[in-house]
């Protein structure tokens, strides 16, 4: 639940049943095989012994029978047979990389169509674990640390969660995944959140979990390169078991296959939600990317986006030629998925090794190869842009006339063959780096590559006489990190007694197939290895004489890499518009949308998010936005800063027309709860985004504030809600300000550019008419919302007396009557706000208008009618004097 925001809650989770027990356990793992083995959803999955005590209940089919009657202990409730997942909390919508996320840990209903959901989330369920376990503990597989301290004792009589800790790499990097099970209650708890070097939302939320046992990879505690969240985490919880398992075991892709096998039908939303986390996003939504090029520059426009626009309607130009030519756009896809990652192959073919090691060597003619790819996609790339029209398409087509593509391409062909090529497939690419140098260039490397063909021959007739000596249908198979093995298909032979011959070593199943090796070929395996190292070595200082000869040349590469990086993001851009309604913006002093719509919400609900309209100027700046919880404020306020975002960057955007005005800066301060901190927290984490707000914003921003003041009392709230609008009103920055304190819809009253909008609910009463029910619709209307008193509202439903309802409607009622008579509006007031108005439209229209004299003059007529409409006094006094 986002507090103070429009997200939909819930309903409320069942009460835990109190119904196991645990029994102590110690660091032996002798006993472990009468345990239910648990690995976290890594490798293994436990199963619910019919003594097994229940959980919470799981939503699922009950056993029947003699089966139900076992499994019903303490209230009778049955473990569920899967895994229950459902959500624990919601992310924000995110404007930018994932890596830029705050934590959210509260509790959103993933049905909501009117929730904006973003990477940090967080999944709760229950898992089918025997929810008792005694004697010792079933270690997890591979374990490379492991670390029990003896005053852990008493703490093990109490704590009952098992936690999985794993630290993001690349653009994760700085994101935490954490997974907790629960072995008394079993609950898992899935969660994922961005955190500082200081790692304090990791620590304090493990304080809050109180575990027994805390996983994490061994990569984290290598010997001389531990990290820094592992020796925080063993640093706090001296007195917490510590056991390591190898990084692959946190892998994505077996974790998904668990959700999907363990996950009740109730729940299966949550396997889209977690598969789909990333798409969640503003970046989600546009990433239609082919290079890793593309995507890094995507994702550096959407974390600051431009603020030119003649920039901007220059990608738009592209962008509207790519859609309206479908022969252009589908040629240069083609080209442009060929491409590698550009930016780093540069990076590295500049780089000096420090040590010519066999590794080192290898890099060096790998990259060669894949410089040679990418030079030879320079012409089809040229071909694709042939016929372009647009400004920015011709620059990139004449940049890529450089002459010293040819010149660097010419000179490896006169060392590299011309059929090498980048391939995917380890052997492929293992045998186009043997081969890369023409031949008769150096004898001794000829002779090395004619060892290494003889071995590999060799290799495959002895696999061939192995198979005929056994009558077993063996094949060579081929791996980096085993090198040449055997596979055999089990289907396709039956084995004596069940088992294959004892010359066979190093067995392994996967699936229907077999993999081993034998002694001779381990032998044969270590002659190809020593062969390829040869092989390297005097490739390696070819490619270094080559590569010396084209530094001089390499510059232009990197404006193919400028270039490509650019035309992938534009092609991105086209290829989203493709999926949805969107429009082209256009730039002036006003932000206009018509029928706009939230783009991450269309792509995750399964129904189109209703469409608003949105009308800022420089006359009417500031928007105040009322409205109940879960009406819509808060999506709507994200869904206008998403919109403002993707037209900044030369998107189009969901609309049926659109307008901005070049924001230089985009502020915004969305509420959310956080389960970790404190009211007083809170209240000082408000105030340090509104004053950072404050400091830095000028007339040139978009500031976007949503339930500003709900960390303090109500009094204080509104008065600093007041002093902040004040204060902001003072400048000419667009504003929208949404709030549940109604008080400050009347400051209207004193400023004449503030707006009122409300989003719209109906009350629905039952047949019976005895109980009322709402209903969002989720439309922005005018006017300030006529929805008051929540909190006796939902005090109605509860079981408090009548009396006391009563006396709270009364004493609302008086103090509302009180504050409203205060602050009526004078007629003065109201002639002031439209004199405001009209003169603020009159200088628009001189600014921006593009009418002919006679449009023009009935537009004016139409202003000077609004105008005697806002101002009735005025209007009757010059009727009077017409008379």
């Amino acid at each position: 639940m986002l507090r103070g925001s429009d997200e939909r809650r819930p309903a409320g989770r069942e009460e835990a049943s109190a119904s196991t027990s645990y029994s102590g356990r110690c660091s032996s793992s002798s006993g472990a095989e009468h345990l239910s083995r648990y690995h976290l959803g890594l490798l293994q999955t436990p199963l619910s012994t019919a003594g097994s005590a229940g959980g919470r209940s799981g939503g699922g089919a009950e056993p029947a029978g003699p089966q139900r009657e076992a499994n019903s202990v303490g209230r009778g409730v049955t473990p569920a047979p899967g895994l229950q997942l459902v959500s624990a909390a919601a992310g924000d919508s995110y404007f930018g990389d994932k890596s830029s996320y705050a934590e959210n840990v509260s509790t959103m209903n993933f049905t909501s169509s009117s929730s904006a959901r973003g990477l940090n989330s967080a999944w709760i369920g229950k898992t089918p674990l025997s929810s008792s376990r005694s004697g010792c503990r079933s270690r997890t597989p591979l374990m490379g640390y492991s670390v029990t301290s003896s005053s852990a004792v008493s703490a093990h009589l109490v704590a009952s969660i098992i936690v999985a800790v794993v630290e993001g790499r690349g653009l994760a990097r700085g994101e935490v995944g954490m997974a907790s099970i629960d072995l008394k209650n079993p609950e898992v708890v899935l969660s994922q959140f961005a955190d500082n070097t200081t790692y304090a939302k990791v620590i304090t939320k493990l304080k809050i979990l109180t575990p027994l046992e805390i996983i994490m990879s061994n990569t984290a505690c290598d010997t001389g390169n531990t990290t820094k969240l592992f020796s925080l985490i063993t640093e706090n919880f001296k007195n917490v078991t510590f056991t390591t398992v190898q990084r692959k075991y946190f892998n994505e892709t077996k974790g998904l296959e668990y959700i999907e096998q363990l996950c009740t039908s109730e729940f299966s939303t949550v396997l889209m939600e977690v598969q789909s986390k990333n798409g969640h996003t503003l970046f989600g939504v546009l990433n239609y990317t082919k290079t890793p090029g593309g995507s890094r520059r995507l994702r550096s426009n959407i974390l600051e986006p431009l603020v030119d626009a003649e920039t901007i309607n220059t990608r738009l130009d592209c962008v509207q030629e790519l859609l309206q030519d479908e022969e252009l756009f589908f040629s240069l896809q083609a080209v442009i998925s060929r491409f590698l990652d550009t930016e780093q192959l540069l990076s590295i073919l500049v780089q000096i090794p420090k040590q010519d090691t066999v590794k080192a060597a290898e890099s060096k003619i790998t990259n060669l190869i894949y410089l040679k790819h990418t030079l030879e996609l320079v012409d089809p790339l040229k071909a694709a842009l042939k016929s372009c029209k647009t400004h920015l398409l011709k620059a990139y087509y004449s940049s890529l006339e450089d002459k010293r593509f040819g010149i660097i391409l010419e000179k490896i062909k006169t060392v590299i063959n011309d059929d090498t090529r980048y391939t995917k497939g380890c052997l492929n690419m293992r045998t186009q780096k043997c081969y890369a140098v023409r031949p008769n260039i150096n004898e001794f490397l000829d002779i090395a590559r004619r060892t290494y063909t003889e071995i590999v021959d060799d290799i495959a007739g002895m696999i061939t006489q192995l198979g005929e000596k056994y009558n077993l249908p063996l094949k060579m198979s081929f791996s980096s990190a085993r090198g040449f093995f055997i596979q055999m298909n089990a289907e396709c032979a039956a084995l004596p007694n069940g088992q294959l011959p004892s010359e066979f070593t190093k067995i392994t199943k996967m699936k229907n197939a077999y993999s081993f090796t034998s002694a001779d070929l381990i032998k044969m395996n270590e002659r190809c290895q020593e062969s390829l190292r040869e092989i390297y070595h005097m490739t390696y200082l070819i490619v270094c004489k080559l590569l010396s000869e084209i530094y001089e040349h390499i510059h232009c590469l990197y404006k193919l890499s400028d270039t490509v990086s650019m035309l992938d993001m534009l092609l991105s851009f086209a290829h989203a518009c493709t999926l949805s309604d969107y429009v082209r913006p256009e730039f002036t002093d006003t932000l206009a949308i018509k029928q706009g719509w939230h783009p991450i919400l269309e792509k995750i609900s399964v129904e189109k998010p209703v469409s608003n309209n949105t009308y800022i100027t420089e006359g009417s700046n500031f928007i105040i936005i009322t409205g109940p919880n879960m009406s819509g404020k808060s999506t709507y306020l994200k869904q206008i800063a998403l919109c403002q975002i993707m037209a900044q960057i030369g998107s189009y955007v969901p609309a049926e027309y659109s307008s901005f005005r070049i924001a230089e800066q985009i502020f915004t301060r969305i509420g959310m709860d956080d389960d970790i901190e404190t009211n007083s927290s809170t209240f000082m984490k408000e105030m340090k985004e509104i004053t950072y707000i404050i400091q830095n914003a000028n007339d040139k921003s978009l500031i976007i504030i949503d339930e500003l003041g709900r960390g303090t009392s109500t009094e204080e709230g509104i008065g600093i809600c007041y002093s902040v609008c004040e204060y902001l009103l003072s400048l000419k920055a667009f504003t929208l300000f949404a709030t549940h304190f109604l008080e400050l819809c009347h400051i209207d009253a004193l400023y004449p550019n503030v707006e009122n909008n409300h989003f719209e609910v109906q009350h629905v009463r039952n047949s019976a008419g005895n109980k009322e029910k709402i209903t969002y619709t989720y439309i922005l209307s005018k006017g300030h919302t006529e929805e008051k008193n929540y909190g006796l509202k939902a005090a109605e439903v509860s079981s408090l007396p009548p009396s006391i309802i009563l006396d709270a409607k009364e004493i609302t009622t008086h103090i509302a009557r009180q504050i409203l008579q205060k602050q009526r509006t004078t007629p003065e007031t109201l002639k002031q706000r439209a004199v405001y108005h009209l003169a603020t439209r009159l200088v628009q229209t001189a600014r921006n208008s593009r009418l002919d004299p006679d449009s023009l003059r009935i537009f004016l007529k139409g202003l000077k009618k609004k105008y005697e409409a806002d101002c009735p006094v005025s209007g009757q006094a010059q009727t009077e004097d017409g008379q």
